[in-house]
């Protein structure tokens, strides 16, 4: 009883009845989180039971749901015409208790980010995530800053980087994020992020290499490299070769480079086992967009895994990840063709 009486919580009878001085939230997708307005913080668990909930169903007949000027979700009622931010839906929630495999492993493919994150308090930590403003890249950074980690969105537009900011504020107006722009095509917009980064004196605890073009039609980039290539390799390398002495001053950090299973499929080496610097950066007459995915993501693995080789006894490490297969975001959006194979794929993979 003192622990809860320290905790605030002794103050109510009901298990499901809040304390004083917390308040009920949703976010867009669903989730019920709890802001504590004493401390100035929020957590998934309900502060007296520790349960996690969603909301259940549908929004009742006559409500819709909106968007302020300041990226807050509101409620409409049309019908009694009046407007809320209490979602009407909180009366109807219903438990998030996902049955956990029987198997040694704590995390598989039914893992959602909530879960992994769960309990950890990022406050302090300094991430930067690379195409941060839709897909992969966002739900990271959004989930990482949600969780007091200080965020910085690198993106090739500043405008949908901006965007993705005002966004991920829309579910916690104190979360620490930033968009600077960073363009992995261009090796001097890659040099001028990092020194722009620098100029902050912060730390670096994790960089996550996300950004990444799929099925782009053949081109060359200002340093005269083929596209995916550069985007998805080059320019997170030489990203890496820029921000390691930060990271080392920082550690422990990590590097999290996203490659994909596809790396499986292709070689990079030349008929004699040596290594083949034209299939890194084909002509167009050799070149196919598949194929140069799965090299460029080849090249991420290889990347990760030397990395992890020389930095671990500077408190680093470095891992590849494979997200899941034709996961539906605008990685596709470049073929229609593409487009339509991972809306197949839709209803049988991981959602974002």
């Amino acid at each position: 009883m003192a622990a809860l009486k320290y905790a605030g919580l002794e103050d109510t009878d009901s298990e499901e009845e809040l304390p004083p001085g917390w308040e009920e939230r949703t976010t867009k997708d669903g989730w019920v989180y709890y802001a504590n307005h004493l401390e100035e913080k929020t957590q998934w668990e309900h502060p007296k039971s520790g349960k996690r909930k969603r909301v259940a169903g549908d929004l009742p007949y006559g409500w819709e749901q909106e968007t302020d000027e300041n990226g807050q979700v509101y409620f409409v009622d049309h019908i009694n015409k009046r407007t809320t931010y209490l979602d009407p839906r909180l009366a109807f929630t219903v438990e998030d208790n996902p049955v956990k495999p029987t198997t040694r492993q704590k995390y598989d493919g039914n893992s959602t980010a909530m879960e992994i994150l769960q309990g950890r308090d990022l406050s302090g930590k300094v991430v930067i995530v690379t195409g941060a403003n839709s897909g992969i890249g966002f739900e990271t950074a959004k989930s990482l800053a949600l969780h007091g980690a200080c965020v910085i969105l690198a993106c090739r537009s500043a405008a949908r980087g901006n965007d993705a900011v005002q966004r991920i504020l829309g579910e916690w107006h104190k979360a620490k994020v930033e968009a600077m722009t960073l363009d992995l095509a261009s090796l001097q917009s890659v040099q001028h992020f990092a020194e722009a980064f620098k100029s902050k004196n912060l730390p670096l605890h994790i960089l996550i290499c996300n950004a990444a073009v799929f099925g782009a039609p053949w081109s060359l980039t200002e340093d005269g490299l083929e596209s995916t290539f550069q985007v998805n390799h080059l320019g997170h390398f030489y990203l890496v070769q820029l921000l390691e002495d930060v990271l080392r001053q920082s550690s422990p950090a990590r590097v999290v480079v996203v490659s994909s299973e596809s790396h499986r499929f292709t070689e990079i080496k030349d008929s004699s086992g040596k290594l083949d610097f034209s299939l890194l950066s084909p002509s167009k007459k050799e070149y196919w967009a598949m194929l140069a995915y799965n090299r460029s993501k080849l090249c991420n693995i290889l990347f990760s895994n030397e990395l992890n080789r020389r930095l671990s006894p500077h408190g680093m490490t470095s891992n590849s990840v494979h997200p899941g297969n034709m996961i539906y975001s605008s990685l596709h959006r470049s073929w229609w063709v593409y487009t339509l194979l991972f809306t197949l794929a839709r209803p049988f993979t991981k959602s974002l």
